[in-house]
């Protein structure tokens, strides 16, 4: 234990973004939060910023706020997609969720290809994403084709191509696989579907702000702020669409933002000429000016060493995981190569809904993810090289007295 708590304190020691930490809320020193992959800590600037828009900006401007909240969605947009998405200003809006932003998306592009009637997903991709593409082929009397793909592996570009033919209009898989962290292949995705005429559709929740990624042959991509972006619970999503479609599709959830001469109040829809034809209703403005803040903390970092202290923490996480857990039967269920893994690693136990409980109260936040995963996310933005060795050392200890095997085995609704 001695080596690697050593070990893990050169490492912080080391770690050229150990003061980007003290930008966030540590409320509770002694809990150790590896639970970034699903909600993102509070930056200490949103807490100021939020405050000044109530007090300030809705307190005493009043609906004259509305002159520098009304192009926040672009703004924003602006800002995530040149700092972290890696893409010209322009094609990104924060709007909306996740689940709004795909369908609306993935309607447009199916109507996009009139007589294709096919979408190709995979098996394993985010339930939200499955239904709606599900509902979506119902609807609109499509065809839902499932590829297969192994848990752990994620998805495979051979399994891709074999569903690939003239009838398919979309292909739309998550970049990380929420349970496993495995990275699909996007780039070459993007080549295959485009070589049979399909637009494409990347969900990276569980990418963005963590892992780089290559929109240059993408078509489309949606995401959520509330992770890696620490935008807030329910925090507004947003939504990619490359510059020279946006034109060519259209939003099918046509809403006054969307409207060309938005005040004139027309009686007929002219969708505006840029990204801002994918805007629907009023903006959330709390919301966006939390992930504004998010955003602009990352930025400060820069996503080039998020990432290699990403990774850092992931094999560190792993090294520890194989020298202590597998004697307890744990199994790391990752792709151990750090090009083939996003910022989560996925330990499989029989007992891992127990074990999620019994690390809570020992002070140490993980997930749970069906079936038998527990998942671990250290956010390079604020996790220590330390976090992942003490945590890791409460887990190790949990499985050696089995103080786990007492709680509950089955799951309860929030998890």
């Amino acid at each position: 234990m001695e080596d690697f708590r050593a070990r893990a304190e050169e490492l912080d020691a080391a770690d050229p973004l150990r003061e980007l930490r003290d930008q966030f809320v540590i409320a509770d020193p002694g809990l150790i939060y590896l639970d970034g992959n699903s909600l993102g800590r509070l930056p200490k600037a949103s807490q100021d910023r939020l405050s000044a828009l109530v007090d300030v900006e809705w307190g005493q401007q009043l609906i004259r706020g509305w002159h520098d909240w009304i192009d926040l969605p672009e703004r924003v947009g602006d800002a995530l997609g040149t700092a972290l998405l890696g893409v010209a200003a322009g094609q990104v809006l924060v709007c909306d969720n996740t689940t709004v932003n795909l369908y609306k998306l993935a309607l447009a592009a199916t109507q996009a290809r009139p007589g294709r009637t096919v979408i190709v997903t995979d098996d394993d991709n985010f339930p939200t994403d499955r239904y709606v593409l599900s509902q979506l082929a119902t609807q609109q009397g499509l065809e839902v084709r499932t590829v297969a793909t192994p848990m752990d592996d994620g998805v495979q570009l051979d399994a891709v191509k074999r569903a690939l033919d003239q009838d398919v209009a979309l292909v739309s898989f998550s970049h990380t696989a929420y349970r496993s962290g495995a990275l699909a292949p996007m780039s070459a995705i993007d080549e295959a579907a485009h070589s049979v005429g399909a637009l494409t559709l990347w969900d990276l929740s569980h990418s963005v702000g963590a892992v780089p990624v290559d929109l240059s042959r993408s078509d489309l991509a949606v995401g959520c702020s509330y992770k890696y972006l620490n935008g807030g619970p329910g925090a507004p999503a947003w939504l990619y669409v490359r510059r020279d479609l946006q034109t060519y599709l259209g939003n099918p959830i046509a809403g006054w933002f969307s409207q060309r001469d938005q005040f004139a109040m027309g009686e007929e829809y002219s969708p505006r000429q840029d990204v801002g034809r994918f805007l629907t209703g009023t903006p959330p403005i709390l919301g966006l000016v939390c992930v504004e803040e998010g955003v602009r903390v990352l930025a400060e970092a820069g996503l080039e060493r998020l990432r290699a202290k990403g990774v850092a923490l992931t094999e560190f996480l792993i090294e520890l995981a194989d020298a202590w857990l597998v004697e307890y039967g744990v199994r790391v269920a990752t792709p151990r190569d750090p090009d083939r893994r996003g910022s989560h690693i996925v330990l499989e136990h029989p007992q891992a809904w127990q074990l999620a409980q019994a690390l809570i109260a020992a002070g140490v936040i993980p997930d749970y993810r069906e079936p038998n995963r527990l998942r671990l996310g250290p956010a390079p933005a604020y996790t220590r090289f330390a976090d992942v060795c003490e945590g890791l050392d409460r887990l190790r200890t949990i499985l050696r007295t089995e103080s786990h095997t007492t709680l509950p085995a089955r799951p309860t609704s929030v998890r």
